[in-house]
């Protein structure tokens, strides 16, 4: 009987529903730092163990995290060959409604509104309409950078409300369909929706034709600060930048010079290189600039959609399918 061990704080009806499985699996759960993983075949874990002595019959583990990049160093990524899966996709719909939610605040200058909500005044009629007159968001082109599950959605919802004219950049174009987890309704599995399809090399095109761009992509030693001064400059000034994926994808000082310059129009940033940002980083305090705590993924059912992926993930581990979300080692997501 296989063992299934699960690490993270999933409560009795979670539990319940991947022993519903199949009764051929013993699923446990106990608390990381005093959990006995010599038995395991299977393990669910945020912080798995770095001594793979301590788990010898490991066959497979499933990660409570959508990235990989906190693991680069971790021995069961660089020293074995142990399936890896993540649970990208499970946030995907929250994260691309924020990123909407951020477009549309900055495109009809809510924080703008909010500064002089915080004055407890009103603007002179003759200010009005240079300080609130919106962007049109509908009909824009969105450039999506990392047309994964969160890109994918984003251009589902952006194709289907607003219209958007869509352009994704992807590390290999060629593969359109996308075979991890997706809640049926949302993403784009088949890769149908995006107008044009660009490699990396081609960012320049995707920074000078939209209107806003939306970074998505994982953290990996190719897109470390994929984002630059010359990225930057390649924009349009009436365009806005909003950054879901990971903060170090971003020269976070170059973005803060382009909008202190007037060379974007605004931007929002949920993910920083170094959490919580330092006091007096370059980003705070700037016009038409919404930042957030790294909060764009929060989801109540989190742990119920991560229960939901990995019971399918078990159903297809026992019948020997394929299994969604399996890292690749060599591209580092």
């Amino acid at each position: 009987m296989p063992n299934v061990l699960v690490t993270m704080r999933f409560d009795e009806r979670q539990l319940a529903r991947l022993r519903a499985v199949s009764p051929a699996l013993a699923v446990t759960r106990a608390d990381p730092e005093t959990a006995d993983y010599s038995r395991t075949d299977v393990l669910y874990a945020g912080a798995p163990p770095r001594d793979p002595a301590r788990a010898p019959r490991l066959g497979w583990v499933q990660l409570h995290m959508a990235g990989v990049d906190a693991l680069r160093e971790h021995p069961l990524y660089t020293e074995s060959a142990i399936p890896l899966t993540t649970t990208s996709g499970v946030h995907a719909a929250t994260v691309a409604e924020y990123a909407l939610t951020v477009l549309l605040a900055l495109a009809h200058r809510v924080p703008r509104v909010v500064q002089w909500q915080a004055r407890g005044g009103w603007p002179p009629d003759a200010e009005r309409w240079p300080l609130f007159v919106p962007t049109e968001v509908r009909g824009a082109t969105l450039g999506v950078i990392g047309y994964g599950s969160i890109g994918r959605e984003l251009a589902r919802l952006a194709k289907t409300a607003f219209a958007m004219r869509v352009l994704a950049c992807k590390r290999d174009p060629s593969r359109r369909a996308d075979p991890g987890y997706a809640p049926p309704g949302t993403g784009d599995p088949e890769g149908a929706l995006p107008d044009a399809w660009l490699a990396p090399a081609e960012l320049p095109a995707l920074l000078e034709g939209s209107d806003v761009v939306v970074m998505c992509a994982p953290l990996t030693p190719e897109t470390r600060h994929m984002l630059g001064d010359a990225e930057f400059r390649r924009m349009k000034p009436s365009a806005y930048f909003i950054n879901v994926g990971r903060g170090a994808t971003v020269d976070e000082r170059a973005l803060a010079r382009a909008l202190g310059e007037g060379r974007l129009a605004g931007a929002a940033v949920d993910v920083f290189a170094e959490e919580p940002p330092p006091a007096g980083h370059p980003l705070y305090g700037l016009e038409q600039v919404i930042l957030s705590p790294h909060v764009s993924g929060f989801l109540p059912s989190y742990d119920d959609r991560c229960a939901e992926l990995f019971a399918e993930n078990l159903r297809r581990w026992l019948t020997g399918a394929p299994l969604l979300n399996l890292v690749d080692r060599s591209r580092g997501y």
